[in-house]
């Protein structure tokens, strides 16, 4: 099941339990009665709030947002801890230095997406995994015989503060502690209003970014979020649902676990071929990807006439040839967009192609490369989009 988020989901919505999920400890100050919560890796999370979501994709992209996110780091410590985040992760977890994020997947022992995160290194002997939607606890538990490792949840809860503008806000933030020399994927441990906190400069929106990871019940987080939105407020910050987010996003060609990739779909197919190292001696699902097909089988669609849609279906020469993993209207470009996941190898990318949607009607749209734009990643780099100037 998806973490779709898309308009129709906004309005589908049935009454749960609330004892089941993590509440936000920043619900004091971010609840609202037109709140709509979504459940990603067993914690609710606003995916809309009433708010005028165009209103906010723009704030996003030329001041700043503040999004409370659901993404769960977990904690790998212990004398094995490298080896064994080298067994069951994509990427060489040996050669990562302190300080620094790295991007991996976990594999299926058959070569699929079981999940995707980033990996923090505290130090030689602890980690932290930042998981993506799914159960990935338990399943790191399983892998754990013969190592000396534990793995536990350290009730870290996580802002994303994204946008232009976000270097300013966490320059004053921090006493200027961090500044332009945190570079992306950087991070370390900094102070904000005498909280200790950890900041990545990483994010989920292909924006200018950080993320600031509390600390368990050492963090007093109404004391924190009043401290940052003081401080934002000022540069023109707003808080946000993840509506925005799962705009940009897409836009920005992030996939989402459980939604764009998993356990049916491996590494290259997902066109995420940079982030698995082979040649490693040794990692869960390797032998698998050796012997497997490196073509990709997702990439972006562009459709003017319609906005595609999860579910619906890529037409080619009259035969269903794929699907739209996740859609949205994308702002910046004027026009729907999507990823599409075919269901065989081919030279999909320039073709123009039908898309049936669920209530029967066709349109057509066009096969694109991912991201959809902003290749050279300028914006993650800090430089400003100078079409947005006023």
């Amino acid at each position: 099941m998806g973490n779709l988020q898309e308009e129709s989901d906004l309005h589908n919505t049935v009454q749960i339990s609330a004892r089941r999920f993590e509440e936000s400890p920043f619900i004091s100050r971010i609840d609202d009665s037109k709140m709509i919560r979504g459940v990603y890796a067993g914690r609710y999370h606003a995916i809309y709030n009433g708010e005028d979501v165009l209103h906010q994709y723009w704030t996003l992209r030329k001041k700043a947002l503040i999004f409370d996110v659901p993404e769960k780091p977990i904690e790998i410590s212990g004398p094995d801890a490298t080896a064994f985040l080298d067994k069951v992760l994509t990427r060489k977890i040996s050669e990562l230095q302190e300080g620094r994020g790295l991007y991996a997947l976990a594999c299926t022992p058959q070569g699929g997406i079981f999940m995707d995160g980033v990996v923090f290194k505290f130090s030689n002997n602890k980690y932290w995994y930042v998981q993506a939607d799914g159960d990935f606890e338990t399943w790191l538990l399983a892998h754990t015989e013969g190592f000396d490792v534990s793995i536990k949840d350290p009730k870290s809860r996580v802002l994303q503060i994204q946008g232009p503008s976000s270097m300013d806000i966490m320059k004053e933030l921090t006493d200027g502690k961090l500044d332009e020399t945190l570079k992306y994927y950087r991070s370390g441990f900094y102070k904000i209003d005498n909280q200790r906190v950890y900041i990545s400069r990483t994010g989920f929106t292909g924006e200018l970014g950080y993320e600031i990871f509390c600390l368990g019940h050492e963090t007093d987080h109404v004391s924190l979020w009043d401290k940052i939105t003081s401080v934002g407020n000022k540069y023109g910050m707003e808080f946000s649902s993840t509506r925005s987010i799962t705009i940009r996003r897409i836009e920005a060609g992030i996939l989402g676990n459980l939604t764009d990739i998993d356990t049916t779909i491996t590494p290259f197919q997902a066109g995420l071929d940079s982030i698995v190292d082979l040649d490693k001696d040794y990692f869960v699902g390797q032998k698998a990807l050796l012997n497997s097909d490196k073509s990709t089988l997702l990439f972006g669609f562009k459709c003017s006439e319609k906005t595609p849609s999860s579910g619906s279906i890529i037409i080619h020469d009259d035969e269903d040839v794929g699907y739209i993993t996740a859609g949205v209207d994308s702002p910046t470009l004027k026009c729907g967009i999507g990823y599409v996941r075919f269901s065989e190898k081919g030279e999909w990318i320039g073709k123009k192609l039908n898309i049936k949607f669920k209530d029967g009607s066709v349109s057509t749209g066009e096969v694109v490369e991912l991201p959809f734009f902003d290749r050279e990643k300028l914006l993650l780099k800090g430089i400003k989009d100078k079409a947005l100037e006023d």
